[in-house]
Order: C-alpha cells, then structure tokens, then sequence
C-alpha cells in the first residue's frame, strides 16, 4: 500500500473561511478558536482585554531519593513561586502548588530550578485550570 502524500497548509494556500486559532506573543499561548466538540466549557487563564492578567496555578508532584525529603521541602521554601511544598507518603514524595505569572516561567522554574535540587530524582506538573459557569437551559 503506497503511503499518502503530505502537504503543509500554510496561511497563503489555505482557504479564505478557515481561520486557525492564533498564537499569542510572546507566549505563544493558543487562546480563542473554535472549541473541541465535546470539550468541557473551560479556560487556562485566558486574559480578558483591559484586565490585569491572572497568574496560572499548577501542581507539581515531586519524586525525591530517600532520605532527601526534608533537604528538598526545605530548599523549595525558598523559592517564591512556590506556595505550598507538602511532604506525602507514598508517591509522589513531595506536592508543591505553584504560582506563576505564566506557563513559560512555569517550564523555567521546573527545568531549571526544582530539577537543579539536589535529590529531585522526577517531577509531574499539572496545570490547573478554571471551568467556566454553564449557561441556564
């Protein structure tokens, strides 16, 4: 069976009617666009024209090495996006609730600064997000 040949649509050969949600700079956040079909009504901080822009909530669950639990809670109290770093049994070891102006600050305090921890073996992050009030029927 031959293999299907691909194109690229870009904005110059695509159609006239089909507008593509737009990216924002500098973010390059998606925001607007048509929704998913069976999507639940919600949002990722999506800012408001003439509003402050709210900050993004996330959880990061942290996998430490043993032993390293109370070095690590300890060095995550310093660090000012970090709301709240509570030890747990089991995995993960630690659950920090982040606060952060936005999603790039975000990738930057994980990569850089919680996985710089000494004894930070794996994080998971899980970007909070707001559901939106559904519409009286």
């Amino acid at each position: 069976m031959a293999k299907p040949k691909l194109s690229i649509v870009s904005p110059a050969n695509s159609s006239a009617g089909n507008t593509a949600p737009k990216l924002t700079d500098p973010q390059r956040v998606r925001y607007g666009g048509p929704a998913p079909a069976a999507a639940a009504p919600s949002t990722i901080q999506t800012p408001v024209a003439g509003t402050v822009l709210t900050s993004d909530k996330a959880y990061v669950l942290i996998n430490v090495l043993p032993g390293y639990t109370s070095s690590v809670v300890k060095a995550l109290a310093q660090i000012k996006e970090i709301k709240m770093a509570d030890p747990c049994w089991g995995k993960p070891d630690i659950i920090a609730i982040v606060d952060v102006p936005d999603q790039d600050v975000l990738t930057q305090l994980v990569m850089s600064r919680i996985h710089a921890i000494e004894g930070v073996t794996q994080t998971d992050t899980h970007l909070v997000y707001r559901l939106k009030e559904a519409k009286g029927k």
